[in-house]
């Protein structure tokens, strides 16, 4: 399962430098609006604790982890959506990610230019949501105007129904509430989901802090979050400067300079496990002497979908899972004293994977 998040903000906010650091790429990031002119690309791999057990336990010919696409677009401004700045063109780049990234800057610094001329996050953000909406506003209006006609003189209840829900929407972005705000029901859904809406998507605020503030919140990260807990959003609060730093050195040195930070975790952690807590996502692994891998899957998933996360044919012809709970095979040490502690299970067609599943699914095609 390819999972992506799209990172956007306006010009200089420290968006560019959060994808160098976190994707370990060398894209430039200048003190100017509009650096980033093409959509940059970059894949990382998710860190997890329980694949570097499972790895030493096997001993494996590859470790395979699983990974986070992120995608950076160039910064926008006021009227990006009909074109000022580079335009919508970057808007259109973002609409097949799982989820919106938003750099917001919180810190004063008056060596790097602000757009807007000052610091002011809530202002930041209400320039970014007014554009998404607009440029969901324009889609939707345009379905409206295609089909509404035809609804009219047809009578056909699909078309009505969906002129209804797109209405609905409509309605809803011109007095600026974002789609994610709304609820639908599953045929509703069924309308919507094809559009993919950018404020549909679930959005996690990424406030930039100066070093100073990563012990203290400051005023303005104190800001985001209230405006985020009107929304149900979640915030992270990273100093893109020290992930640049970290990205630098090697994992032990890493280790090391996050103790000397007081840090427990990287802001890249944070953010991977935020998202993956935002969209709903868990992991399951397959070992083997050959290869040990973790799998993403959406929570609530039955064993045959998540096989099928690993090939079709998995999910067509599956007969049963053989599970094993990571906890258990920390906890026992070999797949063996668990079979023997009666400790792994066979499950069907309906059981509901949980996170650190272990699993060798059995198949018939």
């Amino acid at each position: 399962m390819s999972l992506k998040a799209g990172i956007v903000g306006l010009p200089n906010v420290g968006k560019s430098t959060l994808f160098n650091a976190i994707t370990k790429q060398n894209i430039l990031a200048a003190n100017y609006p509009f650096a980033t002119i093409e959509p940059n690309q970059g894949v990382v791999l998710v860190p997890d604790k329980r694949l570097d057990f499972l790895t030493e336990l096997s001993i494996p010919d590859r470790t395979v982890p699983t990974t986070f696409e992120f995608i950076d677009i160039a910064g926008l401004v006021k009227g990006a959506s009909v074109g000022e700045g580079l335009g919508n063109q970057f808007l259109a780049n973002i609409r097949e990610v799982d989820a919106i990234c938003e750099v917001v800057r919180c810190f004063d610094d008056s060596n790097v230019i602000h757009v807007e001329g000052e610091v002011d996050p809530i202002r930041d953000i209400e320039i970014v949501g007014i554009e998404l909406m607009l440029a969901d506003l324009e889609v939707i209006t345009n379905r409206i105007n295609r089909i509404g006609k035809k609804g009219a003189m047809s009578k056909d209840k699909l078309i009505l129904k969906e002129i209804e829900v797109l209405t609905k929407i409509q309605k809803a972005l011109e007095q600026n509430i974002p789609v994610r705000s709304l609820s639908f029901d599953e045929e509703e859904l069924s309308f919507v989901k094809h559009f993919n809406l950018l404020t549909q998507k679930p959005i996690i605020y990424i406030a930039n802090v100066n070093e100073e503030n990563l012990y203290s919140e400051n005023k303005y990260v104190s800001q985001i979050r209230e405006y985020a807990s009107k929304e149900g959003a979640s915030v992270i609060s990273l100093c893109v400067k020290i992930e640049a730093e970290l990205n630098e050195l090697s994992d032990e040195e890493k280790t090391d300079f996050l103790q000397d930070l007081g840090l427990e975790d990287s802001g890249l952690n944070k953010l991977i496990n935020v998202t993956y807590d935002l969209l709903g996502l868990a992991t399951y692994f397959t070992i083997g002497k050959e290869e040990v891998r973790a799998w993403t899957f959406k929570k609530g998933m039955k064993a045959p979908a998540c096989a099928g996360v690993i090939h079709t044919d998995f999910e067509k012809g599956f007969i049963r899972a053989e599970v094993i709970a990571y906890n258990d095979l920390k906890e026992l040490g070999s797949e063996k004293a668990v079979k023997e502690a009666g400790k792994m299970r066979l499950e069907g067609k309906d059981y509901v994977m949980n996170d650190g599943d272990i699993c060798h699914f059995r198949f018939n095609v």
